[in-house]
């Protein structure tokens, strides 16, 4: 039948016609979803609008601060909080407030390196250990051997070996979590191994590496992201912890750790000078925590629902 015979075929009166589709369809409501993941998920929103402006503050350090941190004024030593130092000065004169934007940068540029190398070796060790059973007695012992030492002491053994530095620092730290990592991403992958779509995958003659990077990766970064936050967090202490005991970054460098290191001697009668940098770790530690919490309460299906 041609189509101008398919025109004119009569249509019962009672019978219903669906109406045609748009051209276009509408535009997706962004702005609405948005605010429902928002008020689905409070913590991922202010833990990120934290970590967005402790951001902000480390890259526009050169233009919030109001001197050169590492100035020396000793006639203005262990001054009070003012107008003209907003949080006072140290033992050498140098002003506090200066230091402690400047410090965002040292504990923000530990804590995301340090996530970031200690997931993606983790990750490489996670997953040949989890699919590869002959390779998961050697690796999974050497791991457990490192994570039978605390971080913090087998980070200062580390930087006991090599000098004092930022990279060093990165390097020491990472070393010590990346068992974590990997301790997590075996047992997500021991537990994939046996879905049916993998027994599937190795029945059609699929290779190895393709079926780790196309079946078993994908499902491993929804937990390692949410770990990559808490090794964040963890970083940014540990790093702090180095600073404050004279094995970390060096003392010309200004960062929390070695703020509150020389300002201890007078915290009794001076405690501005180790409250301020306190209080900003702090406040980095619970945003990067609540951002955390706020992805693993979103990434996990189980918790998912309706908006």
């Amino acid at each position: 039948m041609s189509v101008e015979a398919l025109d004119r075929v009569a249509i019962p009166a009672g019978l219903a016609v669906a109406p045609a589709l748009p051209d276009v369809l509408p535009p997706v409501k962004l702005r609405r979803g948005f605010i429902g993941f928002v008020r689905r998920h409070p913590t991922v929103a202010i833990g990120g609008a934290l970590v967005l402006l402790l951001i902000a503050m480390a890259l526009l350090a050169p233009y919030l601060a109001t001197v050169d941190p590492t100035a020396l004024a000793p006639a203005r030593r262990t001054r009070a909080p003012s107008p003209e130092h907003w949080f006072g000065t140290d033992m050498l004169g140098r002003d506090i407030y200066s230091r402690v934007v400047y410090g965002a940068r040292v504990s923000l540029l530990v804590g995301f390196s340090v996530a970031l190398l200690s997931s993606l070796v983790g990750l490489a060790i996670g997953l040949v250990s989890g699919f590869l059973r002959w390779a998961d007695g050697v690796i999974m012992r050497v791991m457990d051997g490192l994570m039978s030492i605390p971080p913090i002491l087998l980070a200062v053994a580390l930087m006991a070996l090599t000098r004092g530095s930022v990279q060093n620092v990165i390097m020491s730290i990472t070393i010590a979590e990346i068992p974590r990592v990997s301790r997590l991403v075996r047992g997500v992958v021991l537990s994939l191994r046996e879905q049916p779509y993998v027994d599937a995958a190795v029945a059609a003659g699929t290779r190895t590496p393709a079926i780790i990077l196309r079946h078993i990766l994908p499902n491993t970064l929804a937990p390692m992201t949410v770990q990559a936050t808490y090794i964040c967090a963890s970083a940014m202490i540990i790093e702090a912890i180095l600073s404050f005991i004279g094995a970390g970054t060096p003392p010309t460098i200004p960062s929390w750790g070695n703020i509150m290191a020389e300002g201890r001697a007078l915290w009794q009668v001076k405690p501005f000078i180790i409250f301020f940098p306190a209080l900003f770790l702090s406040v980095t530690v619970l945003a990067v925590n609540l951002l955390g919490d706020g992805l693993r309460d979103a990434l996990d299906p189980r918790m998912a629902k309706e908006y």
